[in-house]
């Protein structure tokens, strides 16, 4: 009688709130919008590519195909546009086209395998395959009523190409005519990408003299290296906030070794130090944080609730319908002991699933399956029903999460930064962790989401294709849901005979006070099961010249002792602390280590801090650093090509494969 009246209570809940969400599924299309409707296939065996991303360039604006590799996008204004067809592991192709205000037309494209990796494509993640490939791309259904298509040529170019000098022929003028309806067009759409990014200064180099300690939280968070890598694919240059080279570094797995078995810490540090790529005259430290790993079978029990956003903004093919299939994969790993709740929101909160056992997921997938987007965005009203889902089945020494999926976008009720974090800062001290998973383009509030994350003691990832889901809630799974130490924070000291100088690379939002290392009540990072952190510190040895960029700019003090320095720790670079808490504990536990002043030649440093240099390098090239010199996006594939090592999930050689993605982007806007 009981699972009857569970029964009955699920099936009403499902389909009172699919009644409610089903409302504004289908987009409104107005005279003169154009929806343009296709499929995306493999070229070599006609399999379609689920979560391939069409955009227009220039912009954030577009959308992915689904699980039948089908996709549909609006475009609001008639004019010229060019689309951009991309996916990992095949040649990105652009074709111009001109909308006639035509309601619906349809347009599929035929991806080949890249050449760029020499033949070598990444296929879902843990598979790598040889493959035949010309790397020639070919469009099939182009001749459409209402829909111009022309192959892009070399001398195209997107909206800031178009505005520098260009010499125009009596034979291209119609070219230049073209350019300019295309620019216009994107001008006409630019009101539609409302994508929000924080804004850091970059770390300035410090003397140890006077700031000798060096103090951060660290961050695991992930979700920068997948966003830079949906502009790049989308043939757009990533803002600069967006670019988070902490983040960047660490979307990588560096297989540190692990905390021995019998240690009473489950955090294992190494440290390495070699000559920096971009300077070799300075030296580049290398600090690795390695998280012990679960067996997930004998992992805690997980009390999760879902909360999704099925809000109007979340309708398109990359958002909502990749929720669905991100949150399956998970689904499909859960336990017999596991329970799942479902809360969503739009113009309101509601329940839609309680507290499921991890066994019934057809029940779980069922209630997942039937939600639709529509309505406005009442996130904080979202956040406190899940928060109170999650404490009223509060499960002690357990995993208690809220998964939260959302464009953050919300703009009802508590919707301001400031007022949702205090929300989430409030809702931690229930002992319920959260997760941001981020979704879509054009609207996409990155710097509120990770914000929301780092103060829920959670992570943040992005989610921009179903293989990156895989890799979040498959292959990283523990690190996604376990944590295993919070507010874990570093503490360096710089030995002053030995360093003229340094500065942390990246970190830049995470910098704390070297008052907050000792206090216990200053948040900071949490890691989770498996993790890894990397940190990268640049140092300029005693007694190298510096330039005025490199020399912190500070006159000497008039009523200040010179110091002696200290010779007893020459043979130590740097002394190294740091702090974390048990994950159901308030008070931090103290790691301290020596870092010897010991420096290797670049060729003889492992594959991981080679690798990492090149990650920073050309983090920074996408940041414009005034750091880096002369070093360029080849510098940073050389470097990233020779340091693969193992790489048997193809993460690393798909880096190599972003920067020459970047590299023909560059490419294309000098000429």
């Amino acid at each position: 009688m009981m699972k009857m009246k569970l029964s009955l209570l699920l099936i009403c809940s499902v389909l009172f709130w699919s009644n409610i969400f089903c409302q504004n599924a289908t987009p409104s299309v107005s005279e003169r919008d154009t929806v343009i409707c296709g499929t995306i296939t493999d070229g070599g065996n006609g399999d379609p590519l689920i979560g391939a991303s069409i955009v227009i360039k220039g912009t954030t604006y577009g959308t992915i195909t689904d699980v039948n590799g089908q996709y549909c996008l609006k475009i609001p204004k008639q004019g010229h546009y060019t689309l951009v067809c991309s996916y990992t592991g095949f040649t990105t192709t652009e074709t111009a086209i001109v909308t006639k205000g035509v309601k619906k037309e349809r347009l599929d494209f035929k991806l080949n395998g890249s050449t760029l990796l020499q033949e070598v494509v990444v296929t879902g993640y843990g598979t790598i395959k040889r493959r035949e490939s010309t790397g020639a791309v070919s469009i099939i259904n182009s001749r459409v009523a209402g829909l111009s298509i022309s192959r892009r040529n070399k001398n195209q170019v997107d909206k800031k190409t178009i505005d520098k000098p260009f010499a125009f022929t009596k034979a291209n003028k119609k070219q230049k005519r073209d350019f300019k309806h295309q620019r216009d067009s994107i001008e006409k759409l630019g009101g539609f990408n409302t994508e929000e990014y924080g804004y850091w200064l970059e770390n300035n180099y410090k003397s140890p003299k006077d700031d000798a300690l060096s103090t951060f939280s660290i961050d695991v968070d992930r979700a920068s290296y997948a966003n830079v890598r949906r502009f790049i694919s989308n043939g757009t240059k990533p803002p600069s906030g967006a670019v988070r080279i902490e983040e960047m570094i660490n979307y990588f797995d560096y297989n540190y070794p692990a905390p021995p078995s019998q240690s009473e810490h489950p955090l294992s540090i190494i440290s390495e130090m070699g000559t920096c790529p971009w300077n070799k005259d300075h030296l580049l430290l290398h600090i690795g944080l390695q998280g012990k790993r679960l067996d997930l079978e004998k992992a805690p029990q997980n009390n999760l609730v879902f909360l999704i956003d099925v809000s109007g903004s979340m309708e398109s093919s990359n958002k909502l319908p990749l929720v669905k299939e991100a949150l399956r994969i998970l689904i499909n790993n859960l336990r017999e002991q596991d329970h799942v709740a479902l809360v969503v929101y739009a113009g309101s909160a509601g329940l839609v699933l309680p507290p499921t056992s991890g066994t019934r997921k057809e029940t779980i997938l069922n209630a997942l399956n039937a939600l639709q987007a529509g309505g406005s965005t009442a996130g904080g009203a979202g956040i406190q029903l899940a928060y109170k889902t999650a404490q009223e089945n509060f499960v002690p020494d357990g995993n208690n999460r809220v998964i939260l999926a959302t464009d953050g976008d919300f703009n009802v009720g508590v919707s301001s930064e400031s007022e949702l974090v205090k929300l989430i800062e409030d809702k931690r001290k229930t002992g319920v962790f959260l997760s941001v998973l981020g979704f879509g383009m054009g609207n996409y509030k990155d710097s509120k989401m990770e914000q929301l994350a780092d103060k829920g003691n959670g992570n943040y990832a992005y989610i921009d294709n179903i293989d990156e889901a895989k890799k979040v809630f498959g292959k990283e799974m523990g690190g996604t849901l376990y944590t295993i130490a919070k507010d874990v924070k570093f503490q360096l000291e710089f030995n002053p005979s030995v360093v003229e100088s340094y500065r942390l690379i990246g970190y830049e939002n995470r910098l704390l006070d070297k008052e907050d290392f000792n206090d216990d009540t200053k948040d900071a990072g949490e890691v989770g099961a498996g993790h890894t952190v990397t940190a990268l510190y640049e140092i300029i040895p005693k007694g190298t010249e510096m330039t005025q960029t490199e020399s912190p700019s500070v006159d000497k003090l008039r009523y200040q002792k010179t110091i002696p320095t200290i010779k007893s720790g020459r043979n130590e670079v740097v002394f190294l602390k740091l702090r974390y808490k048990k994950p159901t504990e308030d008070t931090s536990i103290l790691i301290e280590q020596a870092v010897p002043n010991v420096s290797l030649s670049l060729s003889q440093t492992s594959d991981n801090f080679r690798f990492a240099a090149a990650v920073a390098g050309f983090a920074q090239i996408l940041r414009q650093s005034k750091f880096i010199g002369d070093f360029d996006m080849n510098k940073a594939k050389t470097l990233a090509t020779g340091s693969l090592g193992k790489d048997t999930e193809g993460y690393r050689a798909g880096f190599i494969q972003l920067i020459e993605l970047a590299q023909r982007m560059d490419t294309t806007a000098k000429n």
